[in-house]
C-alpha cells in the first residue's frame, strides 16, 4: 500500500503545488476527484519522485476564503485561517466600505477580525478616529503601527503568535512593508521554495504562506480585494454587521430586509443612536453592491 504522508499547502507555482511536509517542499500535482486547494490546506500526498508528489486527499478546513471566479463560481484564497488582519491607512485613503464589507465575512466565515491601522506615524483626522473608536467599542481589537518606524510591531507580533493570518486592505495601505517587516528573509523564502520546485521567481501569483520567526503562519496574498463579497446572502450580509444582530431578532417580520421594511429593529436602533448612522449608510451600499455583482 503506497504510504501517504500528511502535508501542509504553502502555494500554487505555475501548475504545481507547493507542499511542505517536515520543513521540506514537494511539488504536487492533485488528483482530478480532490477539489481546488488553497495556501493553508492540510493534505495528505503520496511521494512519486523526489521533490515530487500527488495530492490525493484535502484534509477537513475550519474556514475557508474565496474569491469570485468565472460566472457565479467562487475559487478559495487560503484555508484554515485564524484571524484577518484588515489593514488601512490615512493614505492613500480610508475606505470604510471596504473594511466593513472584511469584517463581514469574517463574521460569517468563522473568523476572527482584527484592525491595522498602518502609516500611524502620519497626521490622523477626527472622523477617521471616530470610526475607530466604533469599531474597538464594537470589540474589534485596533493595532497603531508604522512599519517605516518599525512602531507596534511588537504587539503585532505576539496577535500572530501561533494562529494562521492574513492581511487584507486595500492597495498602497502598507500591507508588503508590514510583511516585510515581520518576515524579514521572505524574498530568501520565496527564492527557495522557487528553487526547490524548479520554477523562477516571480511565478506565484497566488496566496503564499510564510512561517513567522516568532512562531505563527502568514498568508501573503496580492491584489487589491481577495475576497469579494462572494456566497454571501443578503441576511448574512446583515449579520455581519456584529451590531445589527441583537435588534435583528426583534424585528416585525422574519424576511425584513432593514432597508425601508415596516417595523425594523435595525432601523429603529439607528434611528435612537444604538448603532451608527455612517455603518448603516455602508450596509445600505454594500446591500446594493451585492445586487449589481
Amino acid at each position: 500500500m503506497t504510504e501517504l504522508h500528511q502535508g501542509l499547502v504553502i502555494s500554487h507555482l505555475g501548475k504545481g503545488i507547493a507542499v511542505e511536509i517536515d520543513g521540506n517542499i514537494i511539488l504536487c500535482q492533485t488528483r482530478r476527484k480532490v477539489e481546488t486547494v488553497a495556501a493553508g490546506d492540510s493534505v495528505k500526498i503520496t511521494i512519486v519522485a523526489k521533490d515530487q508528489g500527488r495530492i490525493e486527499e484535502l484534509l477537513p478546513r475550519h474556514s475557508l476564503l474565496e474569491r469570485p471566479n468565472k460566472g457565479s463560481k467562487t475559487r478559495p484564497v487560503a484555508a484554515n485561517i485564524d484571524q484577518i488582519f484588515v489593514v488601512f491607512a490615512t493614505e492613500p485613503f480610508c475606505d470604510f466600505l471596504l473594511i466593513d464589507q472584511y469584517l463581514a465575512i469574517c463574521e460569517n466565515r468563522n473568523i476572527n477580525a482584527l484592525l491595522i491601522y498602518n502609516k500611524s506615524d502620519l497626521a490622523t483626522v477626527d472622523n477617521i478616529e471616530q470610526e475607530l473608536a466604533n469599531y474597538q467599542n464594537l470589540g474589534y481589537p485596533l493595532f497603531r503601527v508604522s512599519a517605516i518606524e518599525n512602531a507596534g510591531i511588537n504587539n503585532l507580533k505576539q496577535a500572530l503568535l501561533n494562529k494562521i493570518s492574513i492581511f487584507s486592505g486595500q492597495s498602497g495601505v502598507g500591507k508588503s512593508s508590514l510583511t516585510n517587516a515581520l518576515i524579514p528573509d521572505k524574498e530568501l523564502k520565496t527564492n527557495t521554495v522557487s528553487a526547490i520546485t524548479k520554477h523562477g521567481r516571480h511565478t506565484t501569483t497566488a496566496a503564499t504562506l510564510y512561517h513567522l520567526p516568532e512562531g505563527g503562519d502568514l498568508i501573503d496574498s496580492p491584489g487589491v480585494a481577495i475576497f469579494g463579497l462572494a456566497g454571501l446572502s443578503e441576511n448574512q450580509l446583515a449579520h455581519g454587521y456584529r451590531e445589527f444582530q441583537e435588534f435583528i431578532e426583534h424585528c416585525k417580520f422574519n424576511n425584513c430586509r432593514h432597508v425601508k421594511d415596516k417595523g425594523c429593529a435595525v432601523r429603529s436602533a439607528v434611528g435612537d443612536g444604538s448603532i451608527s448612522s455612517a455603518r448603516y449608510q455602508r450596509f445600505l451600499k454594500l446591500r446594493e453592491k451585492m445586487s449589481l455583482d
